[in-house]
């Protein structure tokens, strides 16, 4: 259980911080507005993802069992933070989230991280998509310059009210990353493409709503860390909130660490991991953050960066503070479409549609299992999916006893 960062520092060189800085320079332009989109979206502050991808991500590399894992807010995370931020008020987000710390610290001391490849691939894959849908249709309204949230029923009526401005700097974004992310890879073309457009609503006066005419001014320094108040009514409560943030950040930091060492040729420490994961979380919560967790796509931000070791993890975090307390006023005049433009790009990463095909020629067993999982997040409520989704393929697994545990793929998120 050993963190990764001791292991690396042993054989430590300065071009191995060249190459970890300029990688962690490179995730952090990259994580600052997606960090502020994805609180945005949960229906939390702004500036409370920034503090996530700060604290979060600073305890997820320091005390991690992966070279080159980056932790943060992840867009798998809105649906359950939405839900708790609006059925308990922001203090109960967190509880639970302190609550599923400690649960991951339990976890992890137990060695229960290497249990994460029993899973079924096929609940994560169904839950996944359906936390994509979630998160896309969430971000409709922003996209189409509407005021206020839109049902799945007035998505129609919606269309025909819509901002040209907001439409346009949205899919002006959402073309140009896709682009730049195509023809240079390497480039942090993500917050270039959100800053362009977000200059040319300042600059041409447009009638588009930004971070600040929304939220107000961002902060440029960090909370002082306090305990949330707990009260065992408030814990019993809010437990199963708690257990299904714990399973969250367990299974996607598990799962972005496993991706990592099929790119990287390594090896990570799952226990050590877990334990990383529910100290990251603690300490989020200290700080007013969000659940943070092992991020997929900015961990392959950081291998295809050139990051080599837990060290370019800390400076994007550092690097990411210092854009708080250097440029929080221009951080501010992001436009919300374009933000939505980025949310949007991620949920449809998530879902991996070059993967859809794949899942026909899976077993029928594994393709309903997917189906069920993903029309409970969607239509029900995503603790019951987890729960089901678990329960019936454990059964299916039962059932068919010798199965060796899942030969998972490589999510392309």
């Amino acid at each position: 259980m050993k963190p990764k960062i001791i292991t690396t520092l042993e054989t430590y060189s300065w071009s191995l911080f060249t190459s970890d800085c300029l990688a962690g320079a490179t995730v952090a332009m990259v994580a600052v507005p997606l960090s502020l989109a994805i609180a945005i979206a949960s229906g939390a502050e702004p500036a409370q993802g920034l503090v996530t991808a700060i604290i979060g991500g600073f305890f997820i590399s320091l005390l991690g069992g992966s070279r080159v894992q980056i932790g943060g807010p992840t867009g798998a995370f809105i649906v359950v933070v939405y839900g708790v931020i609006a059925d308990h008020g922001y203090d109960g987000l967190l509880i639970a989230t302190f609550m599923a710390g400690i649960i991951l610290l339990v976890a992890g001391f137990l060695r229960i991280g290497n249990l994460i490849a029993y899973i079924p691939e096929a609940v994560i894959n169904g839950f996944t998509i359906g936390i994509a849908i979630i998160i896309a249709k969430s971000q409709l309204s922003d996209f189409l310059g509407l005021q206020g949230p839109i049902d799945w029923a007035e998505i129609g009526a919606a269309a025909q009210t819509t901002n040209a401005a907001a439409v346009a700097i949205g899919l002006g974004t959402g073309l140009a990353i896709v682009l730049l992310r195509k023809a240079f890879p390497k480039f942090p073309g993500l917050i270039v493409a959100v800053a362009v457009s977000s200059a040319v609503v300042a600059v041409a006066g447009l009638q588009v709503d930004t971070i600040v005419s929304r939220f107000g001014e961002l902060p440029n320094h960090l909370p002082l860390p306090s305990l949330p108040v707990f009260t065992w009514d408030r814990v019993v409560e809010l437990l199963p909130s708690a257990l299904v943030i714990a399973f969250l950040a367990g299974v996607e930091s598990l799962l972005s660490a496993m991706v990592a060492d099929r790119s990287i040729g390594g090896s990570h420490r799952p226990n050590a991991e877990v334990i990383a994961q529910g100290t990251a979380n603690i300490a989020s919560t200290l700080f007013g953050g969000l659940p943070a967790t092992g991020a997929i796509a900015r961990t392959a931000t950081n291998i295809r960066a050139g990051g080599k070791t837990p060290v370019a993890g800390i400076v994007h975090a550092l690097v990411i503070l210092a854009v708080m307390m250097l440029a929080a006023p221009l951080a501010g005049y992001l436009a919300m479409p374009a933000m939505a433009a980025v949310l949007i790009l991620t949920a449809w990463n998530m879902s991996e549609p070059h993967r859809w095909r794949g899942y026909l020629s899976e077993p029928m067993a594994d393709r309903l299992l997917l189906v069920v999982t993903l029309v409970l997040t969607v239509a029900v409520d995503l603790t019951v999916a987890i729960g089901v989704g678990v329960a019936l393929g454990l059964a299916i697994r039962l059932r068919r006893r010798k199965v060796q545990p899942a030969d998972w793929h490589m999510p392309d998120r």
